[in-house]
């Protein structure tokens, strides 16, 4: 392989200036794709699955189609595994699957079994390489070794770490070879765990970011191990997938397989280092991924998002016999009917979603602060009603909604306190800066609307907040209802700082719900401007700066 020595100068934040010697490698970006096949060539299919969040079964799921809202039945692990297995049939021997984390936590199945209902199931998936995702930490460190270690395949992390010892989680990366071409996969998780988590998830372990170290690891891997094509398997979100694959730091990759925002790359993002893809979430899609070789060099490639479709995809039968006996002992429980929604229940809106309006409803309802918050994610699959009649919901559902079961806490903050705490959690999801970001998604609430725009810096974005319909005062104390962050700060309020007379309450957010549901039921939220942003608009899906992505 050739050797080229160079200067590499970082401008995206990552790294400093600085000189290494780094193996040059083809350069996809002007590779021809679908290349005449001849007797030497060679293609190799890499599937890729992501964010499945305990997902079991097939779900209904929200696409963005001529301007409106859809709603189709998609996912399930057994349809999975029919799509796996037919794809391996297609490409015999050449077929690699890779899971890019957030497996074992977001429903109530996963939730009641600690996560360990999804061993067994996972092994029988046929994985060749699996990483953690930032919420594998949820139900502590040795939980998550023990299921992980149970898949019975490669689980790779770079940056993990334990933090007496600082000896590595797992090995930082995995090589397959196949037919004298070798693949390396390195796994890098989130570093920013501990503060997107509740931090008492994650204890005992520590993680390293997005470093000179990282870059001299990627180059080492590539040309001690004489990859053929070098995969970052990342769970760091869409904004970072990207500014790694223009920074240096991936000079020496290929392809970035990212994982974390749920997003669903139909085309893979082309870096100035590297190409990067994520094929949405809950099991809903798999990325397929064919790169082609002639003589052993990488010629081209082809990438498809396909939908698991249950009508193209049945069900496999011996993994949806083994989930059924998985899911029989919590089944009765979860799926008890708590209540019923006659407009669609979902959260998939960057900034205002049905869902979140239900549940902050409910805490507000319940606890009588003026504000109730709740964190932006994209959690949840669509709860739809049929035939004009209104849909019920479950405790699954409710799981879905809310994989975190914690008390609820109340306390009092300024205006100008929650204006600048609003102000911080805007630049999480909207910075310019890709890493400064984490999540994408803004808090939720009730009792409060904000106008802002998303365009200008930190702290100039909010024009105006009302509070219970009156302008918000500065100097005024509001009272604020929240759910616990087990490992924060007493005084925290979902990462608001030193908010006054704290109090814990007895219930959880999910009694909270049920009540509410109990009473109210059926609910019928839908979008208000609770917070509104013209340049985003009501229906925004994902800002991916540098990028003409859009989400569908």
């Amino acid at each position: 392989m050739k050797i080229c020595s160079r200067t590499i100068v970082s401008t995206l934040g990552l790294i400093g200036v600085l000189t290494v010697t780094v193996a040059c490698k083809t350069d996809t970006s002007k590779m021809v794709n679908n290349p005449a096949i001849s007797k030497d060539t060679l293609s190799i299919t890499v599937l890729q699955t992501a964010d499945i969040h305990g997902q079991l079964d097939t779900h209904p799921e929200l696409f963005w189609e001529d301007e409106k809202i859809v709603f189709k039945d998609r996912g399930g692990l057994a349809n999975i595994k029919t799509l796996f297995e037919q794809e391996r049939q297609k490409n015999p021997n050449t077929t690699l699957i890779v899971d890019g984390g957030d497996l074992i936590q977001g429903s109530g199945y996963t939730a009641l079994s600690n996560g360990k209902i999804m061993s067994e199931i996972i092994k029988e998936m046929g994985y060749d390489v699996i990483i953690p995702g930032n919420w594998e930490v949820v139900y502590g460190k040795n939980i998550m070794m023990d299921i992980m270690q149970a898949y019975d395949t490669d689980v790779i992390a770079q940056n993990m770490y334990h933090e007496k010892s600082e000896a590595p989680l797992f090995p930082a990366y995995s090589i397959k070879e196949i037919n004298g071409i070798r693949i390396g996969f390195m796994g890098i998780n989130d570093p920013d765990v501990p503060v997107r988590q509740n931090p008492i998830f994650s204890r005992g372990i520590t993680f390293s970011g997005l470093t000179k170290d990282l870059k001299k690891q990627v180059d080492e891997l590539k040309t001690k191990e004489d990859l053929d094509v070098l995969f970052l398997v990342t769970h760091i979100g869409i904004f970072k997938q990207v500014e790694l694959a223009n920074n240096p730091i991936a000079e020496n990759a290929d392809y970035i397989l990212g994982n974390d925002t749920h997003e669903r790359v139909r085309k893979p993002i082309t870096g100035k280092f590297a190409k990067v893809t994520e094929p949405g979430a809950f099991g809903s899609f798999v990325g397929k991924l064919a790169l082609h070789f002639v003589d052993g060099e990488l010629v081209g490639d082809d990438y498809e998002l396909i939908e698991v479709d249950p009508k193209v995809f049945p069900a496999d039968k011996t993994i949806q016999s083994l989930i059924d006996k998985k899911k029989a002992p919590y089944k009765s429980h979860l799926e008890t009917v708590i209540g019923y929604t006659s407009t669609p229940l979902y959260r998939y809106l960057t900034v205002e979603n049905p869902m979140d309006n239900m549940i902050t409803d409910a805490a507000r309802w319940k606890t009588g602060a003026d504000i109730a918050i709740s964190n932006g994610f994209r959690f949840g699959n669509p709860i739809v009603p049929e035939n004009e009649k209104p849909a019920p919901i479950t405790r699954a559902n409710l799981w879905n909604l809310l994989p975190v079961n914690e008390k609820l806490k109340t306390g009092k903050a300024t205006g100008q306190q929650i204006k600048n705490w609003l102000e911080k959690e805007m630049h999480n999801a909207f910075s310019q800066n890709p890493t400064e970001r984490f999540g994408g998604w803004l808090v939720r609430f009730s009792g409060m609307k904000v106008n802002f725009n998303s365009k200008n810096k930190m702290g100039k974005r909010i024009s105006s907040i009302t509070v219970n319909g009156e302008p918000m005062q500065e100097d005024e104390y509001y009272t604020i209802s929240a759910c616990v962050r087990p490992g924060d700060p007493l005084d925290n309020l979902c990462r608001m700082p030193n908010v006054k007379d704290i109090e814990v309450k007895k219930y959880t957010i999910h009694e909270v719900v049920e009540e509410y549901l109990k009473k109210h039921s059926p609910v019928s939220p839908t979008l208000e401007g609770r917070a509104y942003c013209e340049y985003l608009g009501t229906y925004s899906f994902s800002t991916v700066p540098t990028t003409d992505y859009t989400f569908q």
